[in-house]
């Protein structure tokens, strides 16, 4: 059931699925990573411990391109790559209302509430906000829905499903940010397409790219998403 879409001595990215939890929580479920060390384990028939680095998240109901670390020395320097804001992160996101301007750049101020798990946004600076700031751009419409692509830069919780509800775009399925149902697998329609680092030992920059699961609203918009 792993849908691999790069592979090499230092890297693995996986196409997760809406329902994949990527670390264990207290659900107990199996995690990703388990199931990324179990397939390595399985293909290159390795004994013992096998070495599966997280390098970065998806929330759970959101599907996408997920990329691990094969080695420590590898997580070291991908981990220092997120965090200098040199990775390049495009989203697609399924939501149920236009956005009044065609393209545009949002900036908010995100504070967590961790008893929720939940963001809330403001315009202005406040105590325990990060700054987050992310670009849209309004790819397609159908009769219900409305199709963004999103290039992030910056990474905090929830941050794309924050700032689109805060603009009144709440992402299809998304009950917590005010959806008006939720999907019935409970995911929403948010997927992370496309993912460009560079490699931590050979320096090239790599750009891999996912499709989005099949259901009748993403297959709808699927020639759009390039």
């Amino acid at each position: 059931m792993l849908e691999v879409l790069h592979l090499d001595n230092h890297t693995i990215v996986v196409n997760k699925r809406p329902s994949d939890l990527v670390q264990g929580d207290k659900t107990g479920d199996e995690p990703l990573v388990d199931k990324v060390k179990l397939y390595l384990k399985k293909k290159f028939n390795k004994p013992g411990n096998v070495f599966c680095g997280v390098v970065h998240r998806l929330d759970r109901p959101t599907s996408g391109v997920l990329l691990f670390a094969r080695t420590s020395k590898a997580l070291s320097r991908l981990n220092q790559q997120f965090k200098d804001k040199k990775t390049r992160k495009i989203y697609w996101a399924v939501v149920e209302r236009k956005p009044h301007h065609k393209k545009g750049t949002l900036v908010h101020y995100l504070l967590k509430n961790s008893k929720q798990n939940k963001s809330y946004a403001f315009n202005e600076a406040k105590e325990g906000a990060k700054r987050a700031v992310l670009h849209y751009e309004l790819i397609a419409s159908s009769d219900n829905y409305h199709l963004l692509r999103i290039e992030l830069e910056t990474g905090r919780h929830h941050q794309i499903r924050c700032q689109l509800a805060e603009i009144g775009c709440v992402i299809k399925g998304d009950l917590k940010y005010g959806a008006k149902r939720s999907n019935k697998d409970g995911a929403i329609h948010l997927h992370a397409g496309e993912l460009t680092f560079i490699h931590p030992t050979t320096k090239e920059e790599i750009t891999v790219k996912g499709m989005p699961p099949k259901d009748a609203v993403w297959d709808f918009f699927r020639n759009k998403i390039i």
